[in-house]
Formats: C-alpha cells, sequence, structure tokens
C-alpha cells in the first residue's frame, strides 16, 4: 500500500472506499506503470514519432524532480543506460542505486547549496556528450528549485524570493516565469549547447500541461517575458518586498539590456503522464465499488476551488465526486499544513449541513505543504464552526486533523502527478 496508516483510517465503509479510490490514483502516477507505455527495449514511440535505439553509441539520462529516480528505475528496467545524474528532494531517498547514477539530494522548495551544485555537474555531464549519444531527460515537477544557477543575484536572493512567492497564493506559471528570469538554466537554457541529440519525457504537474511552466521548462523554452514577471510583482504587491538586485535584473530584462529567454526548444519535449491518468483510475476503481461518478479539475484560488466541489456534489446517493488539479492557497498564519489539508477543512466547513459524506485530498507527491502528510480524509462531523476558521486563520491544517487522527501519510512518493481527491456519498 502507498497509503501507510490505511489501517488507522479504514474504520468505516465510507473511508474504506475512499481510501480505495485514492490508492488507485496513486498507483496511476507511479512511473512504472507510465514509461513502458512509450519505450521498449528497441525504440521510444510517443505522438506517432519513433526514436530507434540501436543508431546511438550511448544513451544517458538526466532526471530531475520528484519523479526523478522512479523514472530512472523504471526507463533502466527497459534499455541500458550508460549512465547519468538524478536530481531529488532532500529526504527523498533514491528508489535506484548503483555506480552509474550520480544522486544529488537537493532543497525543495526552495533551492540550496546542493541545487547549485547538482546544477553545475548537470552542465559539466553534458559537456561531455558527443554526437551520436542520446540524452533522455526525465522531467518532474519540483524540479525548479532542485537545479538552480541564479543569474546575477546571489542564491540567498533567490531563496527570498522563493519564499515570498510560496506565500502569496501566485499560481505555479506565475511563480516560474519570474525564477526562469532569474537562472542560467530555466526556460530551455540547460540544453542551449549541447552537441548530442536529447529528448525530454515529462510528467505534468501544472494546468493544461504547459511545457514551459514544468520545472520552469528547464530543457524546453520560455513563453514569458521580463515585462510578465515585473506584472507578477505588482499583481501580489511584492515591489517593496523583493531585493533591489532582483528588480534591477528584471528591468534591465524589460529594457533589452540582457537577453530573453530562449524563444524556441531545441530539443522535442514529451508529455507522457498528467493528473487525467490518476482520474481515470480512480473513476474504474470507483464504479468497480458501484458508484455513480463525476470527474471535475479544480484550479485558481482554494476558495473558489472549494466552492467549485460543493456545487458539484450531487444530491442522489452512492456518488463519488472525484477531483484532481492544484488549487492556490495564500498562507496566512504560521501553522503546518498544505494545499490539500486546507481543502478537505474548506469542505468540511462548508458541508456541516449535508447528508454524510466523506471527503478525502492528497498530494500525489505525498508532501502536502510544509507539513509530513500527503493530505487528510474525515467524514462531515458537526464541528463548531468557529473552530474550524480559527484552523484556517493560522494555516494550521494539518494540526487539525491531526487531533481528529484523519492525516493521510504516504511518506515521499517518487511522483507527481498535482492533487487528487474524492467526495463519497
Amino acid at each position: 500500500m502507498i497509503i501507510q496508516n490505511y489501517e488507522e483510517l479504514a474504520i468505516s465503509e465510507k473511508k474504506i472506499d475512499c481510501l480505495k479510490i485514492l490508492e488507485e490514483g496513486l498507483k496511476a502516477a507511479d512511473p512504472e506503470n507510465i514509461i513502458p507505455k512509450f519505450v521498449t527495449p528497441e525504440e521510444i514511440k510517443i505522438n506517432g514519432k519513433i526514436i530507434k535505439l540501436n543508431k546511438f553509441s550511448g544513451i544517458y539520462t538526466v532526471a530531475f524532480g520528484k519523479a526523478g529516480d522512479s523514472m530512472t528505475r523504471a526507463l533502466n528496467a527497459i534499455i541500458p543506460i550508460k549512465n547519468g545524474i538524478i536530481v531529488i528532494p532532500k529526504g527523498s531517498k533514491s528508489k535506484i542505486k548503483g555506480k552509474k547514477f550520480q544522486i544529488f539530494n537537493s532543497g525543495h522548495p526552495k533551492p540550496d547549496q546542493t541545487s547549485v551544485k547538482a546544477a553545475k555537474e548537470v552542465i559539466k555531464f553534458l559537456q561531455n556528450r558527443r554526437e551520436g549519444e542520446l540524452v533522455i531527460y526525465l522531467v518532474s515537477g519540483g524540479g525548479s528549485s532542485l537545479l538552480a544557477i541564479p543569474d546575477d543575484i546571489t542564491l540567498d536572493d533567490k531563496i527570498y524570493v522563493t519564499n515570498l512567492l510560496l506565500k502569496s497564493g501566485s499560481t505555479i506559471q506565475e511563480f516560474n516565469c519570474i525564477r526562469k528570469h532569474l537562472s542560467k538554466i530555466k526556460g530551455g537554457r540547460l540544453v542551449e549547447n549541447t552537441k548530442c541529440q536529447g529528448i525530454g519525457l515529462v510528467m505534468s504537474d501544472v494546468e493544461g500541461d504547459d511545457l514551459s511552466s514544468i520545472a520552469s521548462g528547464t530543457t524546453y523554452m520560455d513563453n514569458t517575458t521580463f515585462l510578465e514577471a515585473l506584472n507578477i510583482i505588482n499583481k501580489y504587491k511584492l515591489k517593496n518586498k523583493i531585493p533591489l538586485e532582483i528588480l534591477q535584473r528584471l528591468e534591465d530584462g524589460f529594457k533589452g539590456k540582457i537577453p530573453e529567454t530562449p524563444k524556441k526548444a531545441l530539443i522535442e519535449n514529451y508529455i507522457i503522464a498528467n493528473n487525467k491518468n490518476c482520474l481515470d483510475a480512480m473513476e474504474l476503481k470507483a464504479k468497480e465499488l458501484g458508484y455513480k461518478t463525476k470527474t471535475i479539475q479544480i484550479f485558481g484560488n482554494i476558495k473558489d476551488a472549494t466552492q467549485k466541489i460543493i456545487e458539484n456534489i450531487s444530491d442522489e446517493q452512492k456518488t463519488c465526486l472525484i477531483f484532481g488539479g492544484e488549487p492556490t492557497v495564500e498562507v496566512i498564519g504560521k501553522g503546518t499544513g498544505g494545499r490539500n489539508q486546507e481543502l478537505v477543512l474548506r469542505i468540511l466547513k462548508n458541508a456541516q449541513n449535508m447528508k454524510k459524506i466523506a471527503i478525502a485530498s492528497v498530494g500525489t507527491d505525498g508532501i502536502d505543504g510544509n507539513s509530513l502528510f500527503a493530505g487528510a480524509i474525515i467524514e462531515n462531523i458537526k464541528i463548531d464552526e468557529s473552530i474550524i476558521k480559527e484552523f484556517l486563520k493560522n494555516s494550521d491544517s494539518a494540526r487539525f486533523f491531526q487531533k481528529q487522527k484523519c492525516n493521510i501519510r504516504t511518506d515521499f512518493t517518487h511522483t507527481n502527478l498535482m492533487d487528487i481527491g474524492i467526495i463519497l456519498k
């Protein structure tokens, strides 16, 4: 089981069904169930394109993101990789070992010195690749902070800005627009001067599978500008909080004193999995358990996402509303929690007058916000609304669910296809 505390949580029929459906969604996000759909020992076949592998003198991998190690392991089980680099979050124990893979555990969601060291090693590794060789880039969400080389700013300034953006309620696209314009490698710059052939296999953790946003488009290109980065800073009223060196760099870029990020991709990048993979697997399981299903995706402000979910709960019995996506949260308190636990708490607050339902939501990466949990599961028990409001005001959803013994624990799942959740009635 991916859900480690399944037995503790499975205390009612509704919760058991909830957990079974969530488990299917999490399994669908495992690269071992994804990579073999596109890769055989002879070829990579994707979107009508076929790459014959026997024509290359050597096949190498550069994997970065929360699924970096599990993607490498799944690929290495099919084709002989000469060697490669894997960059995954600190605290995540690599699923693949061996002398041919150099493994880095970097900072996430904020970059650190290891993020810089890993990026420099990747650049050196790519400089040593020659014509006739193939590098397969295995890209997943989280890559933006795991590989980092700040451009004409300090790492401390980059970390400071990351902190501001994490708490601002900005979308991942907005966040990454700024990151790309402060980096030497993001927005396609990593692959600018390579001599070998390359292909990117990408697991999407962003709305619309925007390749320029996933891991900040490191192996792709950038469709945003310095002006957009400045507009985002103004939108979230961050101008007076951002270090002057960063504002100066963005303004110099806007004035044309610094070259824009690449606007054309130099290698092919392909989405091999997204949030829908999880939702489809959950829908199949729910139907197998006898539920009528409806599936929606949620993005944008968490209050709007909560409202959309409430509006889509059916009046009928034996129904399952499946939802996925990634709402944004503005952190206003100093508590512990994340998007998923806050979403479940907000739904609970809004569903106090409904007939009994079960509510659950988890991050497919297994780590929800600044907590040690993946998410939460609860039936709509009666709770004083003022108590819920207090926990929300303190951004302290994880502690609320700890008191109820309702946190879902998975530890690092070594994947990342956004968030998944359900309402069972």
